[in-house]
């Protein structure tokens, strides 16, 4: 399943031009908390798949009966990028367990062409339990595939979920094929298009760089 934001005419549209505009772009502030905002938003409609069970609370005047969520999320946050998105979803979901991966582009000499690598992870055990997985931009689809496999030496989930603002549709396509069938994709926006380096087009840029500063 993929759940396309945009396409539901809210106010994350709003956020995601906010994201995509050069203007706005110079307040990083600004443009961590549009990505914090996203990640609330889809915190909400994620929420609607999980599984609940009534329970009795009581009141100063009685007793309500209400659901609540059987068991919270872990989100798994491909850092630095996938932090604002992270900490919006963690607003939802403030019981939810973390985990942390570093993944990066390491571009060989006089080359476009990249390799994928994975070099920190920090994760409770995700045996059976529902994983989200968080990073603001699916380009090429091959980070989110990359870190899911390193994730699976911790367990093997019952549930997958992916969270992006902005996806590219060769990206999107490339982690359906070689992410678990039932995987869940809530996306902000799809473009239709990538660069030679693989940036998404028209995109916003470098989601890390624009949040935290430039890197070396």
């Amino acid at each position: 399943m993929v759940m396309e934001l945009v396409k539901q005419r809210s106010v994350v549209s709003h956020f995601i031009a906010e994201l995509r505009n050069v203007d706005v772009q110079k307040d990083p502030m600004r443009f961590r908390r549009n990505l914090e905002r996203i990640g609330e938003v889809m915190a909400l409609e994620l929420s609607r798949t999980l599984e609940y069970k009534e329970v009795e609370v009581t009141t100063p005047l009685g007793v309500a009966v209400t659901d609540q969520m059987v068991e919270q999320p872990v989100l798994a946050t491909i850092l630095r990028a996938g932090l604002p998105l992270h900490q919006g979803m963690l607003n939802y979901f403030d019981r939810a367990d973390s985990a942390f991966v570093s993944a990066y582009r390491k571009h060989r000499k006089g080359e476009d062409a990249f390799d994928i690598e994975v070099e920190y992870l920090s994760s409770p055990s995700l045996e059976d339990r529902v994983v989200v997985l968080c990073d603001p931009m699916l380009a090429t689809g091959r980070s989110m595939v990359l870190v899911y496999k390193a994730l699976l030496r911790l367990g093997k989930p019952k549930a997958i979920h992916v969270a992006a603002a902005i996806a590219s549709a060769e990206g999107l396509e490339y982690a359906k094929l070689h992410l678990p069938a039932g995987t869940r994709f809530w996306i902000g926006v799809v473009d239709d298009e990538m660069t030679a380096q693989a940036y998404i087009v028209p995109g916003l840029g470098d989601a890390g760089d624009l949040a935290y500063g430039a890197k070396m």
